[in-house]
């Protein structure tokens, strides 16, 4: 296609919402109108379903479960006044708290002012809270925030670490819905081990982010920690940045929540159009569905070309992978659908994976972010050019060559990296999953893998117990043939192994004869 025809197809298929400084750009996609036409029955029906999920139908029929997190920005929308009231009650509680902490009026009990947060959880409660704060807290934020992430100690040694003396004078929020989330458990656990070796009353410290009556809100209770916030059984927590989930930990940041939600709720407004051409969300899930034949064939390259939004990959991570890779579809059908994301950002990638994007494997289609304010006080690195315009060519011309090579791509732009905008595009990749999950009839609301794979890990723990139980009670070493029979588990032998290994590679009062390197020769003991 020559340059004249590519800029009549650029316009024809350029999106621009006005209000919101966004344009969307999928003219370098080569669908043609056989294609379109072929589709436009499936968006009929996307579009129909999308209607439902907003006005409260079962959306995730795996859990007898609404899902509304198009109702956080928009309470107006939901389904009955007690779920609006929920959602303004728990948006002021979040106000009145921020007032709080910033005033000074909640602080810890050996300093004027909170300094720091220390937000544990794992999943979408600790995606979506890092990729806002890397991409809107100020410089001089009044509360500088950290995370616990994962249940590995040396992290959260470091952690502390980082934090040292101001441990004193730091807030902990502790995310999980149920309370059970072990990953989240373990972080809090260490963390109340560490305020208690300090001689800190942890719950003056303490506030809990979990679903109404679980564990968690049992024991904020119970030892009178500062505050509660609801999270709700009809988030998930891929689409709970808008909910306390993400709020909290924004707003006392410093970050506007406000222009955050309504810039969510004027792209949920724009993607609510029936009209495909008019419908942003719509369009990306249509460029999705093309490049994979509705299949998933081609991983999606996240691009963002400013530094502010390099988390954005790995939040799109969870969002487009947990919520469409499925095995089964809706009608119980093996499928195996979903699409691989994967992303870092614009240049820095010039000089990693974007040699083999050019000319490697064509297994992909790349999403460029174009952000135009270069931000900063850049000066001229060249007669009449900056560094944002080098930024800027550079995006172009990564765009250019792919294209050249047959290699497709969308490109988002933006005018400013700021809450309106991240809202904006938050809500509009939500939205796009729907209405792709709808386009290939999977449920974009469970995740049963994730779940299969937590009860694994539970029964490597459980049967972790069982070793230990057999081996202190036994005198003599075992080797792990025997100690697999001693445990009825002879189909376990691997596991087994991997387990010891591990106890012993942290002096957990394990004897060895033998050798690691050497499962055959390895009997094990308990010290006394």
């Amino acid at each position: 296609m020559d340059s004249a025809a590519l800029w009549q197809r650029y316009q024809d298929w350029l999106y621009v919402h006005a209000d919101l400084g966004l344009y969307l750009d999928i003219s370098r996609m080569r669908f043609d109108d056989f294609f379109l036409k072929a589709m436009l029955p499936k968006f009929d029906q996307a579009f129909q379903a999308m209607d439902a999920l907003e006005a409260g139908a079962i959306a995730n029929p795996d859990e007898d479960r609404m899902v509304g997190h198009y109702w956080l920005r928009n309470p107006d929308l939901a389904p009955t006044p007690e779920l609006k009231t929920a959602i303004t009650d728990t948006l002021g509680a979040i106000a009145t708290f921020t007032t709080a902490i910033h005033s000074g009026q909640i602080k810890p009990p050996h300093a004027p002012k909170f300094t720091d947060i220390l937000s544990i959880g794992i999943g979408g409660s600790a995606l979506g809270p890092q990729f806002v704060a890397q991409a809107l807290a100020p410089v001089d934020a009044p509360l500088n925030l950290h995370f616990i992430d994962n249940t590995d100690p040396a992290g959260i040694e470091r952690i502390l670490a980082t934090l040292g003396d101001r441990l004193s004078s730091t807030l902990v929020l502790v995310i999980s819905k149920s309370g059970g989330t072990p990953e989240t458990r373990n972080g809090m656990v260490e963390i109340q081990a560490a305020y208690q070796a300090k001689g800190l009353d942890f719950p003056r410290y303490a506030v809990a982010i979990t679903g109404e009556g679980s564990k968690l809100e049992a024991i904020a209770h119970r030892e009178q920690w500062l505050t509660t916030f609801p999270m709700y059984d009809w988030i998930g927590g891929r689409t709970s940045e808008m909910s306390a989930v993400g709020l909290v930990a924004a707003a006392l940041q410093g970050i506007d929540i406000t222009a955050f939600l309504q810039g969510a709720k004027v792209m949920d407004d724009a993607t609510r159009s029936a009209d495909l051409r008019q419908n942003p969300a719509a369009l990306l899930a249509f460029a999705w569905y093309f490049a994979g034949n509705g299949k998933g064939a081609k991983d999606m390259v996240i691009l963002p070309y400013k530094d502010g939004l390099a988390l954005f990959s790995r939040y799109l991570q969870q969002l487009v992978m947990e919520s469409l890779g499925k095995e089964k579809d809706l009608d119980g059908e093996t499928v195996y659908q979903g699409i691989a994301v994967y992303g870092n950002k614009g240049s820095t990638d010039q000089h990693a994976y974007v040699q083999q994007l050019r000319e490697g494997v064509p297994n992909f289609f790349a999403t460029f972010i174009e952000v135009l304010a270069d931000g900063g006080q850049s000066v001229e690195v060249e007669p009449g050019i900056t560094s944002g315009d080098y930024l800027s060519g550079l995006l172009q011309g990564t765009r250019e060559a792919l294209y050249e090579n047959k290699r497709d791509s969308i490109t988002i732009t933006v005018e400013r990296v700021d809450a309106a905008t991240v809202g904006a595009l938050i809500a509009l990749y939500e939205r796009a999953v729907g209405f792709y999950a709808s386009l290939v009839n999977v449920n974009a609301y469970h995740q049963p893998g994730v779940e299969a794979g937590k009860k694994a890990a539970a029964s490597v723990l459980a049967l972790q117990n069982q070793v230990v139980q057999v081996l202190q009670q036994q005198k003599e070493p075992m080797s792990i043939n025997d100690l697999a029979t001693a445990v009825q588990q002879p189909g376990e032998i691997e596991t087994i192994y991997k387990i010891l290994r591990h106890l012993n590679a942290n002096d957990r009062s394990l004897s060895v004869v033998g050798s690691f390197a050497d499962p055959q020769t390895l009997k094990v003991a308990w010290q006394v």
